[in-house]
C-alpha cells in the first residue's frame, strides 16, 4: 500500500514546474510495463510493497528472479512489480508524487534526486540506523545519493563511462588501438582521422554526443573545474564549454567524426541500434555496465579504454557513477519492510547473482568480487574496470542540483546549433551559461 496523502510541497502543480511536465495522468496503467499504482494490497493480507524501475523485458525478468528470492525469504512481504521506458519514467514518476500515491521503493535518476529530496519526499536512510548496510560500499558509492548529512538512496549498481574501440575494424584498416591509460584528446582524434581516411570514409573514427552530460563532466573535471559545485552551482566556466564545442566541431571538420546530421536524432538507443553496431563508427562513449551489450551488437571484439585525457590533463575527469538509485519514498506505509528489501539488493548475494550487471557492478565491493566468476566475459571486464576505479583517487560525482533537467534540455537544443554551424563555440558556451544559470535560480 502506498499513502494517499500528499505533502503540500509535493502538489501537481509544483511537480509540472519542478520537471515540466505536460499531460500528466494519461494513459497510465496499473501494472507490468507502464506504471500507474494502484491497488490497496494483496487481497490474502500481508505487506505489498511497489517497486518501480525503467528499463526492458529482460531486466524486468532478471529483477523478478531476485525479488522471488526476496519473498521467499520474507513470507508475508510481496513486491508489485512495475517499469517503463526510461523517457516516460520520469514524467510517470512526478504523476504518482503529484497524485498522492508514490511507490515504496523507485529507480531514482540522479538528475532528479535533489528535486526529490529537497522536497522531503524521500527517505532519509541515516534516519534508519543498521536497516541497511552501506558498510561494504565505497565512499564514492555512498557519496552518490547523499545530500548534506542525509542519504537518500543507494546505487543500484555502479559505473562510468569509458571508450570501446572496434578492434576487428582497427585490424581491418592497420590503425593500432592507442594507449587507453595514456592518450589524450589529441591521440583520439589522431586516431580517429586515421581510420576514416583508411576506410575511404566508409567508417568514420568515432562519434560521441557533445550534449551528454557524463561525457562534458568528465572533459571539465580534466579542465580543473567541476560542472555542478558542491554548492549546487554551475562551475564550469566559458573558456572550458567553448574549448569543448571547439574541439568536437575540429574533430568532425578534420574527418575524425562524422559530418553533421549523419547521426539521426531519432534512431534508438540501444545498442543494437547503435551506428557502432552498424559498423559506420569504430569508436564511441558507453556506459560501463552497457559494455556486454555493445559487445554482443559490434560483433563481440570491443576493448574498453578509460576516457581520453585522464592522465595529460590538469586532474582526473572520471568518477565513480550510477545509472540509478534505489530510494525509498518517505509516505511509504512500509519503510520497514522497503527498508529490508532495499537491504536484500544492495547486501544479499543472491539478488546480485540473480540480476547481474544490467542495473551496473554491485555497490558492495565484496559481492562485487564474490558475483565476478559467474559473469560473463564481458561483465567480468567491466567489473574489473569499476574495482579498479574505486581505488584510486578521484574527484566526487556530486549530485545533480534541481534545476538540471532543464540545463540537460538546454544542452542538447546548443550543441545541435554548434553542430550545424547556426552558433559558433564560443556562442554556443554563453548560451550554456544564460541556460543554465537561469535554471539554477541565479
Amino acid at each position: 500500500m502506498t499513502d494517499r496523502v500528499t505533502p503540500k510541497a509535493l502538489s501537481r502543480r509544483d511537480l509540472v514546474k519542478l520537471v515540466g511536465l505536460s499531460g500528466l495522468g494519461a494513459g497510465l496503467t496499473a501494472c507490468g510495463r507502464g506504471f500507474g499504482g494502484g491497488g490497496d494490497g494483496p487481497g490474502g493480507g500481508g505487506v505489498q510493497l511497489n517497486m518501480v524501475w525503467w528499463g526492458d523485458a529482460n531486466r524486468a525478468k532478471l529483477t523478478q528472479a531476485a525479488l522471488d528470492v526476496f519473498q521467499k525469504k520474507n513470507p508475508g512481504v510481496t513486491v508489485k512489480t512495475e517499469y517503463q521506458d526510461s523517457g516516460p519514467y520520469k514524467d510517470k514518476l512526478a504523476t504518482r508524487f503529484a497524485a498522492g500515491n508514490p511507490p515504496d521503493l523507485m529507480m531514482m535518476r540522479m538528475d532528479s534526486l535533489r528535486e526529490y529530496a529537497d522536497r522531503g519526499a524521500l527517505l532519509n536512510i541515516k534516519d534508519h540506523a543498521g536497516a541497511v548496510d552501506t558498510s561494504g560500499l565505497s565512499e564514492s558509492a555512498v557519496n552518490l545519493a547523499t545530500v548534506g548529512d542525509k542519504i537518500y538512496g543507494i546505487p543500484s549498481g555502479l559505473n562510468t563511462v569509458g571508450f570501446v574501440v572496434n578492434k576487428t575494424l582497427t585490424d581491418k584498416f592497420g590503425v593500432e588501438i592507442p594507449d587507453g591509460d595514456t592518450w589524450s584528446w589529441d591521440d583520439l582524434s589522431t586516431f580517429a582521422k586515421k581510420i576514416t581516411q583508411a576506410s575511404g570514409k566508409k567508417v568514420y573514427g568515432t562519434h560521441f554526443s557533445a550534449y551528454t552530460l557524463a561525457n562534458l563532466i568528465v572533459f571539465v573535471r580534466q579542465s580543473g573545474e567541476d560542472f555542478y559545485t558542491a554548492d549546487g552551482r554551475l562551475g564550469a566556466s566559458e573558456a572550458t564549454l567553448t574549448a569543448w564545442f571547439a574541439m568536437i566541431e575540429k574533430m568532425r571538420a578534420d574527418g575524425a567524426m562524422p559530418p553533421a546530421g549523419f547521426i539521426d536524432p531519432n534512431a534508438g538507443s540501444s545498442p543494437d541500434q547503435s551506428y557502432l553496431a552498424k559498423g559506420a563508427i569504430a569508436a564511441q562513449i558507453i556506459p560501463t555496465n552497457n559494455l556486454a551489450g555493445y559487445n554482443t551488437a559490434a560483433g563481440g571484439n570491443l576493448v574498453l579504454l578509460r576516457m581520453p585525457g585522464e592522465t595529460t590533463s590538469k586532474r582526473r575527469g572520471q568518477s565513480i557513477d550510477t545509472p540509478a538509485l534505489w530510494s525509498i519514498a518517505a509516505k511509504s506505509k512500509h519503510p520497514a519492510e522497503a527498508l529490508k528489501l532495499l537491504q536484500f539488493l544492495i547486501n544479499d548475494p543472491e539478488a546480485s547473482k540473480a540480476m547481474g550487471t544490467t542495473r551496473g557492478v554491485p555497490a558492495n565491493g565484496k559481492i562485487a568480487e564474490e558475483i565476478k566468476p559467474a559473469l560473463s566475459k564481458d561483465d567480468q571486464v567491466a567489473t574489473d574496470f569499476l574495482i579498479g576505479l574505486q581505488k584510486e583517487t578521484l574527484p566526487r560525482a556530486y549530485s545533480y542540483p534541481p534545476g538540471s533537467s532543464a540545463i540537460q534540455s538546454s544542452l542538447e537544443t546548443i550543441a545541435t546549433e554548434v553542430e550545424f554551424k547556426r552558433m559558433t563555440p564560443q556562442e554556443g558556451a554563453k548560451k550554456v551559461i544564460e541556460d543554465a544559470r537561469k535554471a539554477l535560480g541565479g
